[in-house]
């Protein structure tokens, strides 16, 4: 039997807690598998229910934390060590950016055999300064010379990491996609879909525009509001827009609708609005059932989660383009796409959309075809032990 550390920055609402989850869950019985986790920030929902219902009991480092602290990290860097003392593992894989400097240093320096690193995404644009985002980038350059292999979850990432970034070698890139349980946004759709708009109090035939991710910078939620005013001056339609999730961006995007007089509520028991902030909400397949249309504003992304769930859920998609986006959807069959910053164009995208029915359901109707054979978790796992396997020969251990 095969042993793997599973080390993982922190358990928040989002593809990387499934990746790790189903991953943990479901290789093969030659696979044994550890799963490791940090603290999850205060701004964010916890997704530790989505790994404990896989049947899961992950170890949390509290010290791992989401903010570069040298005490801290110090702490959670040995506490990683005695676990690979303990567990012995013969594969060290590290998901996202602090787990993978952590796991990978203490991996390098106890000789596990193999160490893998998944980039979820990357800071290495639109997040930090020209001098920061130098550091980061020479930090994983550094990791990268210590992993056997790196995971690119779409091709346009593995062009980044390779070719824009210069991270690695592309030959040292595997590119392996998230994968879900997308069954539930397939099911009972019709009584999710009244129980959402019946919270919300949302009429028949008013069309409901939904946003889902957290309220941070790179998310670019002011994009979407001022898509939101031009798109409830000009349309025909009866516009309801909803923000699902929250983050340290709440109090800015409030006060953007506030700046662009967009009425907005956070209570269901508050009368209706044009813009409501839901918070998180843990049943996202009623969100999507309830939807009309779904958007992304993002500066940057990975492979973003809420559009492979809209899809699955049969709803169009207006988005930025950006990351592994053009990877997830179909452009022109199941989203329309816009450069990120590009407010004007993103609002006539949700204005083409809002107003043309037909286009809107023909979308719709092309987005599971699309994800279902790409994004299924029985194909991320497969693809997954393929890799560990070859890994495992290429160091002689059978």
């Amino acid at each position: 039997m095969y042993r793997v550390l599973r080390i993982i920055n922190r358990f928040n609402l989002g593809g990387p807690t499934y990746n790790v989850g189903y991953l943990s869950r479901y290789l093969h019985p030659d696979f044994e598998t550890m799963l490791v986790g940090g603290a999850k920030d205060e701004t964010e929902g916890s997704s530790e229910f989505i790994v404990r219902q896989l049947g899961l009991e992950p170890r949390i480092i509290p010290e791992m934390r989401r903010s570069i602290s040298p005490a801290a990290d110090r702490a959670a860097y040995k506490k990683i060590r005695q676990l690979i003392r303990e567990f012995q593992p013969h594969i060290v894989h590290t998901h996202a950016s602090k787990a993978g400097a952590l796991g990978r240093l203490a991996a390098s320096s106890c000789k596990v055999p193999v160490i893998v690193h998944t980039f979820h995404g990357h800071v290495f644009h639109s997040y930090f300064g020209k001098l920061s985002t130098s550091f980061y980038k020479s930090v994983e350059r550094f990791l990268a010379r210590r992993s056997d292999a790196i995971v690119a979850i779409s091709a346009r990432q593995k062009e980044e990491l390779s070719l824009e970034h210069n991270i690695c070698p592309p030959e040292k890139i595997e590119i392996i996609p998230l994968g879900f349980d997308l069954s539930r946004f397939r099911e009972n759709t019709e009584s999710k879909r009244r129980k959402f708009r019946s919270a919300w109090q949302l009429a028949d035939d008013e069309l409901a525009l939904v946003i889902v991710g957290r309220l941070v910078p790179v998310k670019n939620h002011a994009l979407f509001l001022e898509a939101l005013k031009e798109l409830s001056q000009r349309s025909t339609k009866k516009i309801r827009a909803f923000i699902v999730g929250d983050g340290e961006s709440r109090s800015d995007v409030e006060a953007k609708a506030r700046e662009l007089q967009l009425p907005f509520r956070s209570d269901p028991q508050e009368p209706p609005a044009l813009l409501t902030f839901t918070s998180w909400i843990k049943d996202v397949d009623e969100v999507y059932a309830g939807a009309d249309l779904v958007a992304l504003s993002s500066w940057n992304e990975g492979t973003p989660v809420s559009l492979i769930e809209a899809q699955a859920a049969g709803r169009a998609i207006v988005s930025t383009d950006t990351g592994g986006i053009g990877d997830v959807v179909v452009p022109g069959q199941t989203a329309l796409l816009s450069e990120p910053g590009d407010g004007k164009k993103f609002a006539e995208h949700l204005l083409h959309l809002a107003e043309n029915d037909a286009q809107r359901e023909a979308f719709g109707a092309r987005g599971w075809e699309q994800v279902g054979k790409h994004f299924h978790y029985t194909r991320l796992v497969s693809d997954m032990e393929k890799l560990y396997r070859r890994l495992l020969n290429e160091k002689g251990i059978r």
